[in-house]
């Protein structure tokens, strides 16, 4: 598995690594890597997809969009390090592309080199059109900030301002959740310290599996520049470490997921850092933000989500 793990890693990542791109947020097109740890979540396709799955480069980082089959790539820790503990990983980018990068595989990386064994989730997505000119357009199109909200009853989680369905996206995690629990013995993973930690829209998926899905049973959670409005909080909801950068648009000045934990007497920590913007990831130079994933390793340590119980 090792072996494998890391041919993934160079084959994934030889294609733009070492390639010097400009790093104003131009659009590249990108052939896609191969991807031969990648397991098949059987979650059915994207009705009515017009183009099929394809993959741009942005800031340096390879992102896919048309996303119609999800997928599961474990990153396993090596023999001895490995805590037993488990993360699924989810990627965002607005539900219509996922930061398969910087949100996902290095991620990934990351938290098996610290023992946790990581599942990049490459989750079904929303069509966008076919040519790469056409969704570079509407990319950079201006996006208003999400207006704040005291309202909790409203159907939506802090990253789905707009009352999304994301009935696919909710089938996905809980297929790879599902799929952790089968293979748990196999992967060296104690099924009563599995969390998820999303990015963006991957948070708003890990609030959304959070608050809606009745076959995930989350050890703890980590969303990561998620949006922060209010939540109605379920009784025994996951611990929850919350990363967000003061000059990020989604934050606009709101506290209420956060408050919605808290006074539901929940477990909670909130890193409000004061720059990193937007999908940061692991952390942009010479940014505030840039030691959150080492936060996140100790409050998970802390908490004994590390150690068997």
């Amino acid at each position: 598995m090792q072996k494998i793990y890391k041919l993934f890693i160079l084959l994934s990542f030889q294609c733009f690594a070492l390639n010097t791109y400009a790093q104003d947020g131009t659009i590249y097109p990108l052939d896609a890597p191969k991807e031969p740890n990648a397991i098949l979540l059987g979650t059915g396709s994207v009705k009515d997809q017009p183009a099929p799955e394809s993959w741009f480069r942005q800031w340096g980082d390879p992102m896919a969009r048309n996303i119609s089959i999800a997928t599961l790539t474990p990153f396993l820790p090596e023999k001895g390090k490995a805590t037993g503990a488990a993360v699924i990983v989810a990627p965002g980018g607005g539900y219509r592309w996922l930061s398969m990068g910087n949100e996902g595989w290095e991620v990934a990386e990351a938290l098996a080199k610290k023992g946790i064994a990581a599942f990049v989730l490459k989750y079904r997505l929303f069509p966008t059109v076919a040519s790469l000119d056409e969704f570079t357009a509407w990319m950079n199109r201006p996006r208003p900030a999400p207006q704040k909200t005291d309202d909790t009853s409203k159907k939506t989680t802090p990253s789905t301002p707009f009352q999304m369905d994301l009935s696919n996206q909710l089938e996905d995690a809980e297929a790879a959740y599902a799929m952790i629990v089968k293979n748990a013995s196999e992967w060296g993973i104690d099924t009563k310290r599995i969390g998820m930690i999303g990015f963006s829209a991957g948070a708003g998926l890990t609030m959304h599996a959070t608050l809606n899905s009745k076959t995930m049973k989350l050890a703890f959670i980590g969303p990561i520049y998620g949006g922060i409005g209010p939540v109605k909080v379920p009784e025994n909801a996951p611990p929850m470490f919350n990363v967000i950068a003061s000059d990020d648009f989604l934050f606009n000045s709101q506290f209420g997921v956060i408050d919605s934990w808290f006074k539901a007497g929940r477990p909670v920590e909130f890193h409000l850092y004061q720059n990193g913007g937007h999908g940061f990831g692991l952390g942009n130079p010479n940014k505030t933000s840039n030691r959150w994933f080492d936060s996140f390793i100790y409050w998970l340590d802390v908490n004994k989500f590390l150690i068997a119980n």
